[in-house]
C-alpha cells in the first residue's frame, strides 16, 4: 500500500539522512526550480516539540475565510501521505465572541511548540477590535517573519530569475498598537523601536544567510525622516554587519526599495526590515512572482514557530467556491514539516505540488487558469503516489 510504502520510505530515510536523495527530473533548470520551491527555514536550538510516540502534535488555527477548507486538503494530504503529525485544532476567529478562543490558542501553542494556522481578519472599522494574528505573534514573541519569494516556471509574472528572502521585525514599530486621540480630531499613534528587537532581528537575517547560503543582506528603512527610530534600526544594522565580513552589506530607503523591487527585483537577496515596511516589501514581493496563493509564512521566535501564508488576507470572497489557490497553505504545511524535521514527507509533498503547477499546468483562477481547488490536490495525490514510486 501507499501508506505502507511510505512507512518503509521514512524508517529508510532517517538511516541514510545523510545522503541527498536524487530524483530524475526533465531538465537540470527544472531540478534547480524544484529544490528551490522548497523553502529554507531556520530552527533554533531551544525550539519546543510536542512528540509523543514518534508522532507530533501541532496547533491548527484554521481562521476566517478560505482558511478552514484550504486546512481540511491539508489534512487530507498528511493523510494520504501518513504523515506522523497529529492537529489539536483551535476555533480562533475574528468573531467578537472569540477572546476565550484567543487564550486556548496560546495555551495549546505554549503546550505544542509549533502551529499551522490561516489569517484571523482584523476588523479596521471596529477601533476596539484587537488584531488575533498580532495578539499571537506579540504573546509568543514570534519575532522574525520570514517569507520566501522566488519565480515559479509557468506562472505568469513580469520578471524572472526571482529568487528573494524577506526578513521582517513582527512586534513592535507602528504595530506597537499605541494609540490615543488626544482632542478631537488629532491621534497620536506611537512606533516603538528598541535596540534589544532590533540586535536580534538582524542578527537573525545574518545568520539565516550564513546558514541558507545567501550573499547579501539589503536594510530597508526610512531613517531620512525617521531619523531616531529607523536611524537606530540602520546604524545597528551598518554595525552588526561588520561581524559578518563574508555577507555583503547595502540599505535603501523604503520608497526607493519598493520601486527597485518592481524595476528590477533581482537584484535583491534578503531584504531586512521592520514591521510596517515589511508588510508593504512582502506584498509587493508575492505580487511580483504571482500573486498572495504561492507564498508561505514562516514566524519565528526563540522557542516557538508559526506557520501561514505569505500575505495576510483570508481570501472571504472565495470561500466555498472551488476556486482558491491551494499552493500558498500547502507550502506552508510543508514549511512546517521540515522545521519538525519531516523532511522525507515535506519533499514528497513539496515536488508532487511543484509538479502539478509546473508539468500539468494546473493552475487556478487567480494565476491566470480555469481549474479549480478540487482539481489541484486531486493532482497532488497522483504526483505523490508516483513520487513514493520513484523512491522505492
Amino acid at each position: 500500500s501507499i501508506m505502507g510504502a511510505l512507512t518503509k520510505l521514512a524508517h529508510s530515510a532517517a538511516r541514510t539522512a545523510t545522503r541527498p536523495a536524487i530524483r530524475p527530473a526533465s531538465s537540470a533548470a527544472l531540478q534547480n526550480d524544484m529544490q528551490r520551491f522548497r523553502s529554507p527555514l531556520m530552527s533554533t536550538d531551544k525550539a519546543l516539540y510536542a512528540r509523543y510516540g514518534g508522532r507530533s502534535t501541532v496547533t491548527v488555527l484554521a481562521g476566517d475565510g478560505i482558511g478552514p477548507e484550504m486546512l481540511k486538503h491539508v489534512t487530507k494530504i498528511f493523510q494520504f501521505a501518513n504523515v506522523p503529525v497529529d492537529f489539536e485544532e483551535v476555533p480562533l476567529s475574528s468573531q467578537p465572541t472569540a477572546e476565550e478562543d484567543l487564550d486556548q490558542a496560546l495555551t495549546s501553542i505554549r503546550r505544542n511548540g509549533v502551529a499551522l494556522k490561516g489569517n484571523i481578519e482584523t476588523k479596521f472599522d471596529d477601533p476596539t477590535f484587537v488584531s488575533r494574528n498580532m495578539a499571537l505573534r506579540r504573546e509568543l514573541d514570534l519575532y522574525a517573519n520570514v517569507l520566501h519569494c522566488h519565480s515559479i516556471p509557468t506562472i505568469p509574472s513580469r520578471h524572472k530569475d526571482i529568487d528573494m528572502v524577506v526578513i521582517r521585525e513582527n512586534t513592535e514599530g507602528e504595530y506597537s498598537g499605541l494609540e490615543h486621540q488626544t482632542v478631537d480630531g488629532v491621534v497620536e499613534s506611537l512606533k516603538v523601536t528598541t535596540a534589544e528587537n532590533i540586535d536580534r532581528i538582524v542578527r537573525f537575517a545574518f545568520d539565516y544567510a550564513i546558514k541558507y547560503g545567501r550573499k547579501k543582506v539589503t536594510a530597508v528603512h526610512k531613517a531620512n525622516i525617521q531619523k531616531l527610530g529607523d536611524g537606530l534600526f540602520l546604524q545597528m544594522a551598518g554595525d552588526l554587519a561588520k561581524l559578518y565580513p563574508n555577507i555583503e552589506f547595502d540599505s535603501m530607503i523604503v520608497d526607493n526599495a519598493s520601486m527597485q523591487l518592481v524595476k528590477r527585483p533581482q537584484q535583491f537577496d534578503i531584504m531586512l526590515m521592520p514591521n510596517l515596511y515589511g508588510n508593504i516589501i512582502s506584498n509587493i514581493a508575492c505580487g511580483l512572482v504571482g500573486g498572495p496563493g504561492l507564498v508561505s509564512g514562516m514566524n519565528f521566535g526563540d522557542t516557538y514557530a508559526v506557520f501561514e501564508t505569505g500575505t495576510r488576507n483570508t481570501g472571504s470572497s472565495l470561500a466555498g467556491k472551488d476556486k482558491a489557490n491551494p499552493t500558498s497553505f500547502i507550502r506552508a504545511s510543508v514549511d512546517m514539516l521540515r522545521y519538525l524535521g519531516y523532511a522525507l514527507h515535506a519533499d514528497i509533498i513539496s515536488d508532487s505540488l511543484f509538479r502539478v503547477l509546473t508539468e500539468d499546468r494546473l493552475h487556478t483562477p487567480d494565476i491566470g487558469g480555469t481549474n479549480t481547488t478540487s482539481q489541484m490536490i486531486d493532482a497532488i495525490f497522483r504526483h505523490m503516489e508516483q513520487e513514493i514510486k520513484r523512491q522505492m
